[in-house]
């Protein structure tokens, strides 16, 4: 199921992802795909806010690759792969077999196309965000499995 959404303005898109991100829980894996300022590091900060980290103490892991941020209940992932060739071994580079596998992870990765043939399992929501400049945004929201269609379902109301 996909579902797409119209944000004219970065306070919508963040109140977008904050929406989204109250239904996520460990295991969750969210994959960003769009152009450089499309607004994927915004969205991450407003699923940040829901599950309760500060949206201050989220920035961009363009150098260190990849952020970690913790709360009582889960270890958010912020991984950035811009960086990153697209045949590179993820595993090496930035141990992402195991964070994917992370008791209480929820993983959110920039630049997924990157992952080309890249096995992740578990609940895995596609992110697309078209837009640039002050333009509004495009963003698709897609998900594969029937709860994940829910939670899609969920977030219209």
């Amino acid at each position: 199921m996909e579902k797409e959404f119209l944000s004219r303005s970065p306070e919508e898109t963040a109140e977008l992802a904050s929406k989204f991100g109250k239904f996520l829980s460990a295991g969750d894996v969210v994959l960003f795909t769009g152009d450089l300022g499309a607004g994927k590091t915004l969205f991450v900060k407003g699923i940040a806010r829901a599950l309760g980290v500060s949206e201050e103490d989220v920035s961009s892991p363009s150098f260190s690759l990849v952020n970690r941020y913790s709360t009582d209940n889960l270890d958010l992932f912020h991984i950035d792969l811009w960086r990153l060739s697209p045949n590179a071994d993820f595993d090496l580079e930035i141990g992402l077999g195991e964070i994917l596998e992370a008791e209480n992870a929820v993983v959110l990765i920039e630049w997924a196309e990157r992952l080309g043939l890249y096995p992740v399992s578990g609940r895995v929501f596609y992110i697309q965000i078209k837009g640039e400049g002050n333009d509004p945004r495009q963003i698709r929201i897609i998900s594969h499995r029937e709860e994940g269609a829910q939670i899609l379902k969920e977030i219209v109301k």
